[in-house]
């Protein structure tokens, strides 16, 4: 696919290019990935201004987005990307790949740090995320500091630079300039811009800014970010769709495989009908989503590939309401035990006093399944950010319950993630619902080649 930057776009890649140090505080769906690839590679092949790049991205993120936005353009062809994941001998191998950017889970921080000391070989670095890096106590922090001085370019990406307010930016706009804005300690930092909100006689509970502080601090770090925001630079429909491809590890895939396998090999493609389709995609959403009913209708955990993801989106979007869309009971359940300690504010779609509650903006997740929110209600006050954790075959449903939040005095860009597991039955769900072939012959018709795919191999394995 050809690359036609928008503007914006091009203006963030020749920044990179020609500036070190540089934070991209952008709103999700404006690019972050493309644009940056982009740079690197003009860095890399063409200026010869950086060798080894390395990006430093959540898990989900880590694992599917990076490498796979890398083959999506023509013009990254040449970008050699090395995911750095798994158990540590993977890690050590693919780390010792000849390759160019090498994409590494942030929870791996300290122990790549550790791993190479003082021989640090990464001369750029990219911090996919970087308000997930606000904390200076955290290990990840830390770490990153230790290597800083060996690192010539680096670049924090993240459409929420201060989730939870002013004082976050500090440990970010560290790691870019290393103290040259905001000062070389947070305790500095602290005393020239706020005042203690909240405390006893020993203990400072919280810090509030100090009148001024938010125009001094976003003057003293304008020459070294640029914030964009979708709503005035994003020359696309008011919608976008991401679709966040979730991949089991090798044992969680060979049990889907098995699973899969067993249950297609119980049916007869040409005997499937309805009721047998129905049971059958259900039982393989189940099994994507992370939980399968037993015999007993009791929910049996398999993985939480989906429930690692949603915590990502929640994590990047951290003071944004979300609007979760599940698809059985145990999504529900799972969902609420994962978050129960997490301090947000939960609630499942039940009636006035949560729609009333929701577009009042006092709800951080809101749970609905889409049966009971598809039709009249009114929620595009209360965000813009759907999450679709499990999938469903009803194409009216989908469009309905979308158009909860995308709709008449929606006063954002709606932006709709669809957790998909890759090579599972969410991929057929997804592809019909995106080309609106949602009916009971195309459901059928996906079985039936998933099954005779099945019977192929077995065949095979027979020969």
């Amino acid at each position: 696919m050809k690359l036609i930057p928008h503007d914006y776009q091009r203006y963030c890649i020749n920044r990179m290019i020609a500036e070190p140090e540089l934070g991209l505080f952008l709103d999700m769906g404006l690019g972050k990935t493309v644009i940056t690839l982009t740079a690197v590679n003009d860095l890399r092949y063409n200026r010869f201004a950086a060798s080894k790049v390395l990006v430093i991205a959540p898990k989900k993120v880590a694992e599917d987005t990076w490498t796979r936005e890398a083959s999506k353009w023509d013009h990254l062809k040449l970008l050699r990307v090395v995911p750095v994941l798994g158990a540590k001998a993977k890690r050590i191998k693919a780390i010792n790949t000849p390759g160019d950017v090498y994409v590494l889970s942030r929870d791996n921080v300290p122990w790549l740090v550790d791993y190479y000391r003082n021989d640090w070989p990464f001369d750029t670095v990219v911090i996919d995320e970087l308000s997930s890096f606000k904390n200076p106590q955290a290990k990840r922090f830390k770490s990153l500091v230790l290597v800083r001085s060996h690192i010539r370019r680096i670049y924090g990406l993240t459409g929420t630079p201060a989730p939870n307010g002013l004082i976050d930016l500090w440990a970010q706009v560290f790691l870019l300039d290393q103290g040259k804005r905001l000062g070389e300690k947070i305790g500095v930092y602290r005393e020239n811009y706020f005042s203690p909100a909240s405390r006893n006689r020993d203990v400072i509970f919280s810090y509030a800014p100090l009148p001024g502080a938010e125009d001094t601090i976003q003057s003293r770090i304008g020459d070294i970010c640029i914030s964009l925001s979708a709503k005035d630079y994003l020359a696309l429909p008011e919608r976008i769709d991401n679709i966040i491809h979730v991949q089991l590890n090798d044992k969680e895939r060979k049990a889907y495989e098995k699973f899969e396998k067993e249950m297609l090999l119980e049916i007869d493609e040409a005997t499937l009908d309805a009721g047998s389709a129905a049971v059958l995609t259900n039982k393989l959403l189940q099994f994507c989503n992370g939980a399968v009913y037993d015999e007993n209708k009791t929910p049996v955990e398999i993985h939480s590939e989906k429930l690692e993801a949603l915590t990502e989106i929640v994590e990047a979007n951290a003071g944004k309401p979300v609007l979760v869309f599940y698809n059985f009971q145990h999504d529900r359940a799972r969902i609420i035990q994962l978050f129960s300690r997490s301090g947000l504010k939960i609630k499942e779609l039940k009636g006035p006093d949560t729609i009333s509650q929701w577009n009042n903006r006092e709800i951080d997740l809101l749970l609905a399944h889409p049966a009971s929110a598809a039709y009249g209600l009114n929620l595009q006050a209360g965000g813009n950010i759907i999450v679709w954790f499990g999938l469903n075959w009803s194409l009216e449903l989908y469009l309905q319950a979308n158009a909860r939040l995308h709709r008449q005095g929606q006063k954002e860009s709606v932006i709709i993630h669809h957790l998909v597991v890759s090579g599972g039955m969410d991929e057929d769900v997804m592809d019909a619902l995106q080309n609106k072939q949602v009916t009971q012959d195309s459901l059928l018709m996906a079985l039936k080649a998933r099954i005779g795919k099945v019977r192929g191999v077995e065949k095979d394995e027979g020969n």
